[in-house]
């Protein structure tokens, strides 16, 4: 049985009183933050919808900044290459220019020391920083300068202070893989162009010395072609390697020389071939294509191996070094025939950073569709109907109010009261 005493109205009245002072609390909460739910047991269902709801809102917003930053940065290539392009066309109006027979040989020299600064431009734009601080067109390296210039002497260029110095070769450092961004879910996009794509202009043929007539692996590994992993089991001869490079998709061509009996590698388009064995493994060296070095950057050609395709930096100072010795019969046929080697390669590199460019724009325009209508399903589960909320909240208040004051009636005073 209960027992009945004078304070158990008072503790009555007081429990009551704070439940109901909770209650106002957690309604002036929702209208604070605007939001239905403040803690999962108030509505689960709606709980587990609007976790799920942000969750994927999130990512939502990640790929939409991912996409923003995908398009600065093909808009910032895109005008790199636009300019290589323009002086690649000026160097073309040089060469037919300097192949007329209508110059002298002085004003074939001086033809040659423009398109001399006009080759060191052309470096310049391929070493481009971009926004970020990071190298345009050096791949997953993105704070290695891609080309270095070596200058020196030049048969028929010297003579005169303002011909030297000059540009004898173009050194390729090397990029690594094209970076990505994921632009929408399990979706990626390729951010770079390399140089060693870019700024080529022949396709490249390595012809190994070594005969692979009778090689064997001896253990598992794996070699990569332009970042392509092609694995390699053990007892692999060389014509299942060779299978495995045609049916794997780098973009080159494997075959098995006729004659040498060794392993021959051509590109499908202009580019510069990367190669590099796996760590524990030493298949293209030992096959003769490539060998260990110590400048990860520096090119790793095997030295009994021939490598033939060059940059379009090679073809501008083919044609120049022409221009130089006054051989215009070289500077109309191979020279401007590399040059526009080069910039067809140029221009269809920047073609394909113009698709990128639409498929990023459109991505980013679902995007803008999608967020809204996800953030609005998210509202639909966490946020408050304001004015039923106002209402309830006026309702409750008055409640509160008329407790109190029935509270102040109803308990009896003690003698706290009379000390006053």
């Amino acid at each position: 049985m209960r027992r009945v005493s004078t304070d158990m109205s008072n503790n009555d009245m007081q429990y009551y009183l704070r439940r109901q002072e909770e209650r106002l609390n957690d309604a002036q909460n929702r209208i604070a933050g605007q939001k239905r739910i403040l803690i999962p047991r108030d509505d689960p269902l709606a709980a587990s919808h609007a976790v799920r709801y942000d969750s994927y809102l999130a990512y939502l917003e990640r790929y939409e900044k991912n996409t923003l930053y995908a398009r600065d940065h093909y808009n910032e290539v895109d005008s790199y290459l636009q300019q290589a392009n323009d002086i690649m066309q000026r160097v073309r109006e040089l060469s037919v220019a300097g192949a007329t027979g209508t110059y002298t040989a002085e004003d074939q020299k001086y033809i040659a020391v423009e398109m001399n600064e006009l080759l060191k431009e052309l470096v310049s734009l391929s070493n481009a920083t971009g926004s970020d601080g990071t190298r345009l067109f050096a791949g997953d390296r993105a704070f290695t300068e891609p080309f270095r210039i070596v200058q020196g002497t030049v048969e028929g260029g010297g003579g005169s202070p303002e011909m030297t110095p000059l540009v004898v070769r173009v050194e390729y450092r090397g990029a690594g893989s094209s970076r990505r961004a994921e632009i929408s879910g399990q979706t990626y996009g390729d951010l770079d162009i390399g140089g060693g794509e870019a700024f080529w202009a022949e396709r490249m043929q390595i012809f190994s010395g070594v005969d692979g007539s009778d090689y064997r692996a001896p253990d598992a590994g794996a070699f990569f072609i332009d970042g392509i992993e092609i694995p390699v089991s053990a007892g692999d001869t060389l014509h299942a390697i060779v299978a495995k490079i045609n049916d794997s998709a780098a973009p080159v061509k494997a075959y098995v020389d006729a004659d040498s009996g060794g392993l021959n590698l051509e590109g499908t388009n202009a580019h510069l071939i990367r190669m590099e064995d796996r760590a524990g493994s030493a298949t293209l060296q030992d096959l003769g294509i490539i060998t260990m070095n110590s400048d990860p950057a520096a090119p790793n050609w095997h030295p009994a191996a021939r490598v033939s395709g060059g940059s379009l930096f090679d073809m501008v100072i083919r044609v120049r070094d022409a221009l130089f010795r006054g051989d215009q019969e070289f500077v109309g046929s191979q020279g401007i025939a590399g040059l526009d080697l080069a910039m067809g390669n140029l221009q269809s590199r920047m073609a394909l950073n113009g698709s990128r460019q639409e498929r990023v724009e459109t991505t980013w325009q679902r995007l803008n569709t999608e967020i809204p209508n996800v953030a609005a399903e998210l509202a639909r589960e966490i946020s408050v109907d304001m004015a039923s909320a106002a209402t309830d909240l006026g309702m409750m208040d008055f409640a509160h109010r008329a407790a109190l004051q029935t509270a102040a009636k109803i308990i009896p005073p003690t003698l706290l009261d009379f000390l006053r």
